[in-house]
């Protein structure tokens, strides 16, 4: 599955980490939800680690089409917001 993080470009995860990246995502829209800024902060900070740790880099001359596209780390609490699906960042694969 590829994965674009606004700003840094592409990454392949395999399906067994959408899981850990569901709940992550389910994180960041309670701290959104709560208004709670230190937890948006650690939860957007989570999220885009586990990608960058357990995602392999494309190429920067790869265009793929991505199931997923995360916003960059600075992003503002409206950004994300504006950003979420009924499903968060990341819906299921179904």
């Amino acid at each position: 599955m590829i994965v674009r993080i606004m700003g840094e470009g592409q990454v392949d995860l395999s399906e067994a980490d959408f899981d850990l990246l569901q709940e992550s995502d389910r994180t960041l829209e309670q701290a959104i939800e709560k208004g709670d800024e230190e937890a948006f902060r650690r939860a957007l900070h989570d999220l885009l680690e586990k990608v960058r740790e357990d995602g392999k880099p494309l190429p920067a001359d790869s265009l793929e089409p991505s199931q997923f596209i995360l916003p960059h780390a600075g992003a503002s609490m409206d950004e994300v917001r504006a950003m979420l699906s009924d499903e968060g960042l990341i819906p299921d694969l179904a």
